[in-house]
């Protein structure tokens, strides 16, 4: 490919992006259809069409996976009423309300993609492959649908609703003084975490159960080669991911965020492209939000004995609530910082019309 066939491609690709009011609400509708036939087929199959076959599973998961695969069913039908009504009953607010409702549940419906990315970056692959492209066709949906929904206005300008042929990036800026605060906490929760993760990687014993224990409980659940050799050097992937987590929470809120590195020639001017750090911010939220708060749900009921304590490897019900509460608390309170901060970051990062 020449230089000026590669130069007219990118014009176009430009031309094509700028125009994103006229495609998104058909690739929406596209979207749909797969994503809610694939759900239909897994849902009158009882169970993931990869699992055929395999060994059977608990009872419980049998009846969980349709059960998900409905509610997704569920989701793409009322997208796929909701964004030709919003296109064609635009001055009516409620209809427009419909695609950020389905937005909202496709996001619910992406729960667990964290854990699927984080399985295939660590080489332990993930639990079902179909809930594993169900999780990540959530996503998607839930970019489109939002997309859709604000494609009624311009999609350039976050000024004045107004086309242009030229917007201005803002400069990089710090979010205001209430986001860093759902930051600090955001931070503030994770360390009772990641000490507890270094204590058993660095060869201590926390809540009843020693590094040993823990070792060998990792090897028989499974874990992979890569996961365990960390974990022998003393480095606990949850924990370094945890530290990235952070780093990528602080991204969101500082100005720093915003640009790459002087050392870096990745842009030519240097910027970093908004997709990128919102990408695994709406990933982590999407999991991490529901895990932490209905797993704070569940454990104040079995703390009040409402409900019985599963101990898995622990010793006793003690343990298993201190490291189920140290986890969830993390986790919610980490979850909602990182939304505030994604959706302060997207506000701030919005091009807006030249001053006049």
């Amino acid at each position: 490919m020449t230089d000026v066939e590669r130069t007219t491609m990118r014009a176009s690709l430009r031309e094509t992006w700028r125009k994103w009011p006229r495609w998104v609400g058909p690739a929406t509708l596209c979207w749909a259809v797969v994503q809610g036939g694939l759900a239909l087929v897994w849902a009158l199959a009882g169970r993931p069409l990869a699992d055929r076959g395999a060994a059977p599973r608990p009872a419980a998961a049998d009846m969980s996976r349709p059960t998900a695969d409905w509610f997704v069913f569920a989701v793409t039908v009322l997208a796929a009423v909701a964004v030709p009504a919003a296109a064609r009953y635009r001055e009516r607010p409620a209809v427009r309300a419909l695609p950020w409702v389905a937005c909202g549940l496709s996001v619910a419906s992406a729960f667990g993609l964290l854990m699927d990315v984080l399985g295939l970056l660590l080489g332990q692959g993930v639990d079902s492959p179909p809930a594993a492209v169900q999780h990540a066709l959530g996503l998607l949906g839930a970019v489109l649908l939002a997309a859709t929904a604000r494609s009624h206005r311009s999609a350039a300008c976050g000024r004045c609703g107004g086309a242009h042929e030229k917007v201005i990036r803002p400069a990089p800026s710090a979010a205001p003084r209430r986001v860093h605060l759902f930051a600090y906490a955001g931070t503030l929760a994770f360390l009772p975490y990641a000490a507890m993760k270094v204590t058993w990687a660095t060869g201590g014993a926390f809540a009843g159960v020693s590094s040993a224990e823990m070792h060998a409980d990792s090897e028989r659940n499974g874990a992979s080669g890569l996961w365990l050799t960390l974990d022998s050097w003393g480095l606990d992937p949850t924990a370094l991911l945890a530290a990235l987590g952070v780093f990528l929470l602080f991204g969101l809120i500082r100005p720093w965020g915003q640009v790459f590195p002087r050392w870096t020639l990745i842009l030519r001017d240097r910027r970093v492209p908004r997709w990128l750090p919102l990408t695994p911010a709406l990933i982590g939220t999407a999991t991490l939000v529901p895990y932490g708060v209905l797993g704070s749900g569940y454990l104040a009921l079995a703390t009040a004995g409402a409900l019985p304590v599963r101990r898995g490897d622990f010793h006793s019900d003690a343990d298993v609530l201190l490291v189920g509460w140290i986890g969830a608390t993390a986790f919610a309170l980490y979850g909602v910082a990182l939304l505030v901060a994604a959706r302060s970051y997207w506000l701030r990062t919005r091009p807006v019309c030249p001053p006049r």
